[in-house]
């Protein structure tokens, strides 16, 4: 079976490794172009799925917009008999998708229907869920919303961060993957339509996002700190500075005005939510590193008693 790869984060190399170790034919890969890095942003770096492509001698793609007579000739002259695609980065036009002879699957991070879109990792953790999964299922047109081929499931463990979980669910994902063709190979596979009224969605995180409503209770706030661990960081601001804050615990017994720092010591940044604190045990100052909230807080005038702003409507108003 010839494959065309498609992804382009490092969530997606374990399944392009997985591809090579088990023998297919990956007679291609298509990624991002490389992208200006560093604080200069005179470096170009390759993105991640491409240095492994590099690694093991795949010929690689890297199109502005995976559109046009010119890139849809490249794509024939590959003669994939399937694509696969893991958090590529675009949307695919239906000629695409349907160009290989077996069509195009996608694995998504998710239990689908549920979190179908761009952030499904993030939205797991901040909603509450004790599991999720991944799915393999044949792209269509319409997002996330192809027939399921397998699914695979696994725990969400009450600390987990964000990263964490991505980094787990990736590793799923290339099992779950190589089951899925194992079971194409063998004429076993049963695609299942999705029910569309279950439907949920994740969409892109915007930086607005993951600003922190301490107006919740604090067991939103702490879920919401471990979603989006490392990145984009949830963030607040104390006196007028922007701080990154990780490693939240929920804590019941502890109670003030939403917003206010209660305790700043060994214990970390504790802080008043809409019901009970968190406590936080890392924090990120802007222009600074990413340090141990005790270390931060020695560095500081007293900050017990102080407040985080509550909303996100009124930073510019001092």
């Amino acid at each position: 079976m010839r494959i065309l790869f498609w992804g382009t984060p490092e969530f997606a190399t374990p399944p392009l490794r997985a591809l090579i170790g088990e023998g297919f034919d990956v007679v291609g890969v298509v990624t991002q172009p490389d992208r200006p890095r560093g604080r200069s942003r005179s470096q170009l770096e390759a993105s991640p799925v491409k240095q492994v492509a590099m690694e093991e001698g795949v010929p690689v793609l890297q199109p502005e917009r995976p559109r046009g007579p010119d890139f849809v000739h490249s794509m024939r002259d590959l003669a994939p008999d399937l694509s696969v695609v893991v958090a590529y980065g675009h949307i695919l036009p239906k000629e695409v998708i349907d160009l290989p002879r077996l069509g195009t699957l996608n694995i998504h991070a998710s239990l689908l229907p549920r979190l179908r879109g761009a952030a499904p990792i993030e939205a797991a953790i901040a909603q509450g869920f004790s599991e999720t999964g991944v799915t393999i299922m044949r792209m269509v047109s319409a997002l996330d919303a192809g027939p399921v081929l397998h699914v695979l499931t696994t725990s969400i463990e009450p600390d987990e961060t964000g990263g964490e979980l991505r980094l787990r669910l990736s590793e799923l994902g290339a099992t779950a993957l190589i089951e899925a063709l194992a079971l194409m190979e063998l004429g076993e596979a049963r695609e299942q339509p999705q029910d569309d009224a279950q439907a949920t969605y994740a969409h892109k995180l915007a930086r607005e996002n993951a600003f922190v409503d301490w107006t919740q209770p604090a067991e939103i706030v702490a879920r919401r700190m471990r979603a989006y661990d490392p990145k984009p960081g949830a963030w607040g601001v104390l006196s007028s500075a922007e701080v990154r804050l990780y490693g939240a615990r929920a804590i019941a017994d502890r109670a003030g005005v939403a917003g206010e720092v209660l305790e700043a010591g060994d214990i970390g940044l504790v802080v008043a939510c809409g019901a009970g604190a968190v406590a936080i045990r890392e924090v990120h100052p802007a222009g600074k590193r990413r340090m141990e909230a005790r270390e931060w807080t020695q560095g500081q005038r007293a900050l017990t008693g102080a407040r985080f702003r509550t909303g996100i409507t009124d930073l510019d108003n001092g």
